[in-house]
């Protein structure tokens, strides 16, 4: 080992010494990242002495030294000077090819490399019904099963004809950007493209990967000296679809997918990438990709509203009832479900399958008593901003130009009636009160009244687009009454 003139020299500390410290930080660094990343990232780090204060570590390959360096120089340098004050840093090269040391690591990345690929070659059989080395398409994601609504329009009809695009035609929107919430069915339109695919155009190669399964290849690849592979891989498609870009990590990664999509794209394959958020929200993404991202077509799949909740339950119920003939829930129930759950498709669904569930395994009639018991803990989202039920009769007194006294009074006129109505359901989809407490609040009427109210609009929003348009505004202008409150 080489030992400078450094503080650690002049310390009197043996090689032995920083040996046995290294020896501990190896260690630590299983003890704090668990053995697998131990054995992807340290296993192969070399402590070849001390230069200068600083603790000189090799590695074999530019991608590793580029890795450790980007994402735990920090956190080694620290274990040094824990273990030893007079160590102040790293200094990460690479190990020269003439070093015994390296020749056999080369030996052994090989044998890896090619224990690897006859994995790979292994599984390959076994991963037809995969996304041609991506991950496995579910069957229950197709565009029939897909609920249209006005919040998904466009998102829906830009995937459904990239899927039907012909071959040889140049794409017209490439990359594809869908982004929005959780549970808004971004996912489900990457699988519906792939599949449709599938089912008009076998011979097209589509690939299906989520960030994970992105960052688990490349990196995979360049542990092994393979990246050749990887980036044929991802290149020799016709078409690529990402799953959920903004957990992509790693400066590396994202270098690499902005050199994927500059290809594909100058080479004609289509690229469709979905995201929780727009291309330039992106964190820690070049402005460059940002920019490639944003100048394809970039589309937001809205939030689900009354009329799309209810389709989707709808949709779910008739699967149920194929299933289990014997299962009904009453109109008041899903109705519930479709007033409570604002936040996303999957929470919708998780309460149907909850209720569900509970009713085929208790003998008791489901209720919306119960239903609310039931999916309490599903409706805390709702909950962390919460929305004053003075604020809904303040707004509404406001646009349809009526008092508040007016609004809670016996007045039966419908100048008066109809805003009454819409406040009342917009009291029940907006805060977690129960229908005898909003009655309570709107001139102690009765909860049947309220629900009366909570039934007509929501036949009105089904069938009237003005009327829709007409209690979005209002919802939006209450949250922004909530957001000045804050």
């Amino acid at each position: 080992m080489k030992h400078g003139n450094s503080a650690g020299g002049g310390s009197g500390s043996s090689g032995t010494d920083y040996a046995a410290a290294w020896d501990r930080i190896l260690k630590r660094l299983i003890a704090e990242f668990g053995h697998n990343v131990f054995q992807s990232w340290f296993a192969r780090l070399k402590f070849d002495g001390i230069d200068n204060d600083s603790a000189i570590l090799s590695v074999p390959t530019p991608f590793l030294r580029s890795w450790i360096r980007d994402n735990y120089q920090t956190r080694i340098s620290a274990m040094w000077q824990e273990e030893r004050a007079e160590v102040t840093g790293i200094d990460l090269r690479l190990r020269r090819p003439g070093q015994a040391a390296a020749q056999a690591e080369a030996v052994q990345e090989a044998k890896q490399a090619a224990k690897s690929r006859a994995e790979a070659i292994a599984t390959e059989g076994r991963n037809r019904s995969s996304s041609s080395d991506g991950i496995p398409l579910d069957p229950r994601l197709t565009f029939d099963s897909f609920v249209a609504a006005p919040t998904n329009t466009l998102a829906r009809a830009a995937a459904n004809e990239i899927a039907n695009a012909a071959d040889g035609v140049a794409p017209r929107y490439n990359p594809l950007f869908i982004h929005g919430g959780v549970g808004r069915g971004k996912t489900h339109l990457l699988h519906a493209i792939a599949w449709e695919v599938r089912n008009k155009a076998p011979h097209r190669k589509v690939r299906l990967l989520s960030t994970d399964m992105f960052m688990l290849k490349f990196v995979s690849a360049a542990r092994e000296n393979d990246t050749v592979a990887f980036k044929t891989m991802l290149r020799t498609g016709d078409l690529l679809l990402i799953d959920d870009l903004q957990f992509l990590q790693g400066k590396s990664t994202h270098k690499e997918f902005g050199y994927t999509i500059n290809a594909l794209v100058e080479s004609g394959k289509q690229i469709v990438v979905v995201a929780d958020r727009p291309p330039a929200r992106l964190e820690g993404f070049d402005e460059r990709i940002k920019s490639r991202l944003a100048g394809g077509l970039a589309l937001e799949v809205g939030a689900p509203d009354a009329v799309l909740r209810r389709d989707i339950l709808d949709k779910r119920l008739e699967a149920v009832a194929r299933d289990n003939p014997s299962l009904d829930l009453d109109e008041d129930v899903v109705a519930f479900i479709a007033r409570n759950l604002s936040s996303n498709g999957r929470d919708i669904e998780g309460a149907l399958n909850r209720l569900c569930h509970n009713a085929m395994h208790c003998s008791d009639k489901m209720t919306v008593e119960k239903a609310e018991m039931l999916m309490r803990d599903l409706m805390v989202a709702r909950e962390s901003r919460p929305v004053k039920i003075e604020w809904i009769q303040k707004i509404v007194s406001q646009v349809y130009k009526i008092s508040r006294q007016d609004l809670v009074s016996e007045r039966r006129t419908q100048a008066v009636v109809r805003p009454r109505q819409i406040a009342m359901y917009l009291c029940k989809t907006m805060t977690p009160r129960s229908l005898p407490d909003i009655g309570k609040r709107f001139g102690n009427r009765d909860h049947t009244t309220v629900l009366h109210a909570i039934r007509k609009i929501e036949g009105l929003i089904s069938k009237d687009e003005m009327m829709r348009r007409e209690i979005e505004s209002l919802r939006r202008r209450i949250e922004d009454e909530a957001d000045r409150d804050e």
